[in-house]
């Protein structure tokens, strides 16, 4: 089987990398009449996760059994691909949708309802993943800040604690560092304004010090340059032409690693 992967990048403005202009319909419409969907999860062992970068602050998690998890989601990953779980947040409206697919069961926003924080626990999968979160401050539109306005959710599968910062806007307290615990991948806003400066974040990234950093929220070589820059002292830096990777508890980075992938929509299919 060969898992295919499109490779239409999102075109959404501002974003520095170059676009494959042809049309997702008429590629599908082109491929051979043959093709059918396979399964999430294909070619993964039992204790690997993919991580595919969609776009924004869109990541889809896979496990070998098919299990999958979208963060910060706007509704859509790929054709034909309906996550088990997705994490929201909302900052703005490209970290979230109003209407999500009702055939998603669970959908966890990364803020409360009535001025309450979120507080989620959810197991996955017949015990396979753990998703909880850990809610910090966003900004106002207006002026000061909206208390428990974001989440960082946290994925425990696999062996693995994958950790996702969503719309940070603070550094987290010593409370928020501890009830996120130790990371082994961490998928960081690395925008360098609309979410925490680039110093800040690069200052967050080097104590929670997990083995690989994931980045997101980018608008733009410039900005990664900058990003990469400042973590090499500590972080060997990977550039990649690729949108996914696959991580395990044995083959984690011996050095601590930020890798940089492209986003793509993730349209599984077999050939």
């Amino acid at each position: 089987m060969l898992r295919w992967i499109a490779t239409l990048s999102l075109c959404l403005p501002g974003w520095g990398f170059a676009a494959d202009l042809q049309s997702h319909c008429i590629a599908l419409a082109e491929a051979d009449p043959q093709i059918h969907y396979a399964s999430l999860g294909d070619g993964l062992g039992p204790d690997e996760v993919r991580l595919n970068f969609v776009g924004h602050s869109t990541y889809l998690l896979e496990t070998a059994t098919g299990l999958s998890a979208a963060t910060d989601f706007t509704g859509f990953v790929g054709i034909g691909v309906t996550p088990d779980v997705v994490t929201m947040n909302r900052a703005h409206s490209s970290h979230w949708t109003a209407n999500p697919d009702p055939a998603i069961p669970h959908i966890l926003r990364g803020w409360g309802e009535d001025g309450a924080p979120a507080a989620h626990r959810v197991t996955v999968g017949d015990d396979e993943m753990l998703v909880r979160n850990v809610t910090t401050d966003i900004r106002s539109d207006f002026s000061g800040s909206i208390p428990d306005g974001n989440s960082i959710f946290v994925f425990e599968v696999a062996g693995l604690c994958i950790g996702h910062l969503g719309h940070l806007h603070h550094e987290p307290s010593e409370q928020q560092y501890a009830l996120m615990g130790r990371m082994d991948v961490v998928m960081a806003p690395v925008d360098g304004g609309m979410t925490l400066p680039l110093p800040v974040m690069i200052k967050v990234l080097k104590r929670v010090r997990a083995q690989l950093v994931l980045p997101m929220h980018w608008f733009g070589g410039s900005t990664l340059q900058a990003f990469a820059a400042g973590m090499a002292d500590t972080f060997d830096v990977e550039f990649t032409t690729d949108n996914s990777t696959i991580v395990s508890l044995r083959d984690l980075p011996r050095k601590p690693t930020v890798r940089i992938l492209q986003p793509a929509y993730v349209d599984i299919l077999d050939e």
